[in-house]
């Protein structure tokens, strides 16, 4: 464990509650590489950029905008990362995690994670929301490695419903009311392998990613879910099919690419998610 990690996050955490207005924020929603307008949809925001606050990392991709918005989302007070931390980026696996422990302190239930993936199962196509039923691991690290703080969780957290499956539940089901009121949203459901990156994988590693029961693959996102699990945070994940990385069939792709597909795919994006956040119990 990072030397005075559970004192950084108490002093992240206390800096950010004094500037909210007594407000506590049930619901926290991380937004991946070009979903960020999401941050847009909250009533009476509080912006708090990351490199105000304490001990907080800073983010360096672009499609990022790197702050806190904080306010009311259909009602229910929530907390959203408007940009998120990769290992890529240099970052410690624990440095990456740090917000989730950090809003897991102001009060927050609920974690919704986004990202921007790539499709390896053939039934997919760019442009489709997946809902993540489970992870590949592929990172070569955790968060967890090192001293246990019980103030932060057990020593051994169980992963056996990573993502809540009750959320999964509901997710489709309003899935299925957006289409029968004639959105044109595809919603898929599968594994996502997480990668360390920042390089794109070559054809034999997605071969090899598929075969092991990947549907889509991203440099995000696990280390989030094994931190807000360990946290007691229940976990609705979503991946925005942004290409289809097929091993047999790969074609070059860029940074660009991912987000201008993320951005079509937006507005069925932020519909989804502002009707889960309506209907979710906390």
């Amino acid at each position: 464990m990072e030397t005075n990690y559970l004192q950084h996050i108490q002093e992240a955490a206390q800096w950010i509650r004094q500037r909210l207005q007594h407000t506590t924020p049930q619901i926290g929603l991380i937004l991946g590489s070009g979903l960020g307008d999401m941050a847009g949809q909250v009533d009476n925001p509080i912006t708090i950029a990351y490199d105000q606050i304490p001990h907080f990392p800073v983010s360096t991709v672009e499609g990022h905008a790197g702050q806190f918005v904080i306010g009311k989302l259909e009602g229910k007070p929530v907390i959203v990362m408007q940009g998120r931390f990769h290992y890529y980026e240099g970052y410690s696996m624990k440095k990456v995690v740090f917000p989730v422990y950090v809003m897991k302190a102001l009060g927050v239930r609920s974690l919704v994670i986004t990202n921007a993936a790539g499709g390896m199962n053939r039934s997919f196509q760019a442009g489709d929301l997946m809902l993540i039923s489970d992870h590949l691991n592929m990172t070569g690290s955790n968060p967890l490695i090192g001293v246990n703080h019980a103030e932060l969780g057990v020593r051994f957290p169980d992963m056996s419903e990573a993502y809540n499956r009750g959320y999964r539940v509901l997710a489709k089901r309003i899935a299925e009311q957006m289409r029968g009121a004639g959105t044109p949203i595809r919603l898929q459901e599968g594994v996502y392998s997480g990668i360390s990156g920042p390089s794109y994988l070559p054809p034999a590693e997605l071969t090899m990613l598929a075969r092991l029961g990947g549907d889509a693959v991203g440099m995000s996102t696990v280390g989030e879910v094994i931190a807000a699990r360990h946290a007691g945070l229940d976990v609705l994940g979503i991946s925005c099919i942004t290409d289809m990385a097929i091993g047999e069939e790969l074609e070059p792709l860029t940074h660009e690419q991912v987000v201008a597909v993320a951005n079509k795919t937006k507005p069925m994006f932020i519909e989804l998610v502002r009707n889960f956040v309506k209907e979710v119990k906390i």
